[in-house]
């Protein structure tokens, strides 16, 4: 695409409000172009460039700082950018540039990435790769980073209810997609490009959501029966609640509980679009709500996909590494052990819980897992490799499921099966 002054002052614009990190980018960049009215080549540069930008942060703040001018402004991160991944050269920039930017570009052209301390290499802050050398070695840290630098690619999970999933790729296939199955989800289709597909008429009659194929296969752990009653703990658009709905084809009852009124708004249409009728949205006020209460003891499977730092959705969410800290993971513990308490008082003897994030952090993840198994006897850890292996899925994994971009093309993901025990272990005997 030809770059012009016009096009470089508008990526500048979205660049330096998304950089304050007061808002998700995602929301920035819809604000943005509801403000500008702005062609469609024009959208996809600024979208590009943000995402690219915000993806590679850290070297670009560092080359940003090579030379005399030594500032990281909106403007020099866009054309380092541009210069460093987005395939442009000195010429195609150089009607764009000041006085000294082009001496400052090929030496951002010619930092060797290799010599940079891992955090700048991984393009990770600091303190995420001091939490993951807890139980990660530096290469494979390195191996994380470098494949959430890479987009994600678009996944779709076909409707069971509706549909079946050679029909829809086959459907794909024949209006020129690049569409392929996924590896471990029977019901996943992946997309190599990113087509708008909200007025396509297969969405548009429930045949397919848009789902990562890691967060379908949570829905698959969880394995709910027909006639079972299931609650999704943390619904909030019900991507999974309509999964676990279709697994269950549409029979038993299946609470979509949230403390957001406006995400369980967002489920209706999509609901009605999938044609369940087993699902009941409900807003809950906190973990500790009275609806919580009365079902407990009384319920079959339960999916607590917990709050959490979002640092597996790097991917799709490149600003997340820069708004979260530890602090607010800190936070997030609390919250998330609050969840997990609450939400193992509805099962029934026997019943299953998953518990799940999209965090790469052990203490997010094992850590709330094996606190909660310390202080609940009653309850043991079911291995998920072998709940994948009776769901006949593919995917080697031990004791918890740990997906990686790097290792299985989802985003990052972590599970735990969970399942309250029928009979209490016997007491030990008296000493």
């Amino acid at each position: 695409m030809l770059l012009t002054e016009y096009r470089l002052d508008l990526v500048v614009q979205a660049v330096r409000t998304a950089l304050k990190m007061e808002h998700p980018a995602d929301a920035v960049l819809r604000h943005f172009f509801q403000e500008e009215r702005i062609g469609s080549n024009e959208r996809k540069l600024v979208a590009e460039t943000l995402f690219g930008v915000l993806r590679h942060r850290l070297l670009l703040e560092y080359a940003c700082t090579t030379d005399e001018k030594g500032q990281a402004t909106a403007r020099r991160m866009a054309l380092a950018y541009w210069m460093r991944f987005g395939g442009y050269n000195l010429r195609e920039l150089q009607p764009l540039l000041r006085a000294q930017e082009a001496e400052w570009l090929r030496g951002v052209k010619a930092i060797c990435a290799e010599e940079l301390p891992l955090p700048l290499q991984a393009e990770l802050p600091q303190w995420i790769v001091d939490k993951l050398r807890v139980h990660l070695s530096d290469e494979e840290i390195l191996a994380l980073g470098l494949s959430m630098q890479q987009p994600a690619p678009l996944d779709l999970r076909v409707n069971s209810l509706l549909a079946n999933r050679n029909e829809v790729l086959q459907s794909l296939q024949a209006e020129g997609f690049a569409a392929t199955a996924t590896p471990f989800s029977p019901y996943g289709i992946r997309l190599r490009d990113k087509p708008a597909l909200n007025k396509h008429a297969l969405f548009l009659t429930g045949k397919f959501e848009v789902q990562d194929e890691g967060s379908q296969l949570l829905g698959l752990l969880l394995a709910p029966k027909r006639n079972d009653m299931v609650v999704d703990f943390c619904a909030g658009a019900g991507g999974k609640t309509l999964l676990l709905g279709a697994l269950m084809n549409s029979q038993g009852r299946l609470y979509a509980w949230d403390i957001s009124e406006k995400r369980l708004t967002n489920l209706k249409p999509r609901l009605k679009r999938s044609g369940l009728s087993n699902v009941q949205p409900q807003r809950i006020a906190h973990e500790n709500d009275s609806k919580i209460k009365r079902l407990a003891g009384k319920i079959d499977r339960v999916l607590v996909d917990a709050p959490c730092s979002g640092l597996g959705t790097l991917r799709r969410n490149p600003d997340l590494k820069f708004r979260q800290s530890v602090q607010s993971v800190a936070e997030l513990n609390v919250k998330q052990r609050a969840i997990l308490d609450s939400a193992a008082r509805l099962l029934k003897k026997g019943g299953r819980l998953v518990y799940a994030t999209c965090s790469l952090l052990q203490e997010e993840n094992q850590n709330v897992v094996s606190a909660f198994l310390d202080t609940h006897p009653e309850f043991s850890l079911v291995p998920a490799g072998e709940v994948l292996r009776q769901q006949h899925i593919d995917l080697p994994m031990g004791e918890t499921l740990q997906l990686t971009p790097q290792q299985h093309n989802t985003d990052g993901f972590f599970a735990a099966v969970l399942e309250r025990k029928v009979k209490a272990d016997p007491s030990p005997p008296a000493q």
